[in-house]
């Protein structure tokens, strides 16, 4: 059986993922992201309405026209959880495949709100369920698991695709977490167990995000641990307290509502994407947030929960707001730009509990936040945080579990890749024999 591997996106930047992977007549494509960085340079745009080919064009969506190159059809898109590099383009992608989108229960429901939002395209594909731990059939030889995963997100998995010829493992993103605050820890016993299975690994797929950086991610048990200490340091401040995390993070977010709420704080969730990613989790019965809990994102409405906040003594409430990357439309930045009736004093203090994303227009634009932030006299608490994404440890270990014949690096630039191909050169890889760095467009043939 021929295999194939197309690089459509994601290979040189962190950002719009996608990945075909052709099994003889039958593709399977692993992710449609968007790259946020693309849009948000860009004043008041709303990719809701805009064309698939102007996003390509923008560097914003994958550009799948080296589709039409793979002699197949394409059985299934399978996102590996619900983050926009890894899901936003399936409302502008998607309809061009006669083909399901198969994920997990949080990713579908985040992948039906992307395209009940979309005005441009109909997407009528099949959403269909899968549980990590499950499998399906894909064509008549081969089969599609779900293996679980911890990320900075609920219900992500890495796909397996078992083909005749050896397994595919599809492994973006994923930490070695063993303690996770919400879901199950990463499934090392079945990674483990795939890579001795008799046709073995033929190929890994492996996210590199942090494979420059030494030892290995923190459980987001210590992310936790670190916010308890910091927010129960602030329990006899009679200011504000504002914090900030990733949206999408509904474990950090979980551990920041009940930190407020042990301190005398009444928890508000503040932002589109803060609603809808909490209510979301919350409608599904993926995390149990408390009955009362303000969520709001509509901009009013938002603004009336400042208002109330404001009247009522921000020394009893605690905002959790989207902003913690600088976006200039997001609800802390325009704190720092004083268009909220939320007013900073000297003094208050600000929670981020999330990284900077490593791309330049995420670095500036945080930089700006805090900056803002500052005049008005807030205090920042920063990096209360640990990462999503594997540690040089990590890698070591993924590839000793699976023993790939073949590995190639993704979700990085070509000096992001740099640090992968050191720790894969120590394990005897080599680059142009198994050892395959690519850029977005290319074709791998394994097989």
């Amino acid at each position: 059986m021929d295999i194939e591997i197309a690089t459509i996106g994601g290979y040189e930047e962190v950002g719009r993922q996608m990945t075909a992977v052709r099994a003889g007549d039958d593709i399977v494509v692993f992710d449609m992201g968007l790259n946020l960085s693309k849009v948000l340079i860009h004043d008041n745009i709303r990719t809701e309405g805009m064309h698939s080919l102007d996003l390509i064009d923008m560097g914003a969506i994958p550009d799948d026209r080296i589709m039409s190159d793979l002699e197949g059809d394409v059985k299934a898109i399978v996102p590996t959880h619900g983050h926009l590099d890894h899901v936003g383009a399936i409302s502008k992608l998607g309809h061009r495949y006669d083909a399901p989108v198969v994920a997990t229960p949080f990713t579908i429901e985040l992948v039906k709100e992307e395209i009940s939002d979309e005005d441009k395209f109909n997407v009528e594909n099949d959403l269909v369920t899968m549980e990590a731990g499950e499998t399906m059939s894909i064509g008549e030889r081969c089969e599609l698991e779900f293996v679980n995963v911890a990320h900075s997100i609920i219900d992500a998995i890495n796909p397996v695709l078992h083909t005749p010829e050896g397994a595919i493992v599809y492994g973006l993103d994923k930490r070695m977490d063993h303690t996770p605050v919400l879901g199950d820890p990463i499934d090392m016993k079945r990674f483990r167990e795939i890579g001795r299975e008799d046709e073995g690994v033929l190929c890994y797929i492996e996210d590199c995000t942090n494979a420059n950086k030494k030892g290995r991610t923190p459980s987001e048990a210590v992310a936790r641990s670190q916010l308890e200490d910091v927010m129960h340091s602030l329990e006899d401040y009679d200011g504000g307290i504002v914090a900030t995390t990733f949206s999408s993070h509904i474990a950090r977010v979980k551990s920041i509502v009940e930190f407020a709420q042990e301190i005398g704080r009444e928890p508000v969730l503040l932002g589109r994407s803060m609603e809808q990613y909490s209510g979301t989790a919350d409608r599904i019965g993926a995390v149990d947030l408390p009955d009362h809990i303000g969520m709001y994102g509509h901009r009013n409405s938002v603004d009336r929960a400042f208002e109330r906040i404001m009247n009522e003594g921000k020394e009893d409430y605690l905002p959790v707001v989207t902003g913690h990357q600088g976006e200039p439309r997001a609800m802390l930045t325009r704190m720092g730009r004083g268009e909220t009736t939320f007013e900073l004093d000297e003094g208050d203090k600000v929670i981020f509990s999330a990284g900077i994303i490593p791309e330049p227009t995420n670095e500036g634009q945080r930089y700006q936040s805090e900056q803002l932030l500052r005049m008005q006299g807030a205090r920042i608490y920063d990096d209360v945080h640990v990462s999503g994404h594997l540690r040089q440890e990590g890698h070591y270990e993924m590839l000793d579990a699976l023993q790939p014949q073949h590995v190639v690096p993704a979700h990085q630039d070509m000096g992001g890749f740099s640090g992968y191909v050191d720790l894969a050169g120590n394990q005897g890889y080599k680059l142009g024999r198994d050892l395959h760095v690519t850029s977005n467009g290319n074709v791998i043939e394994l097989v």
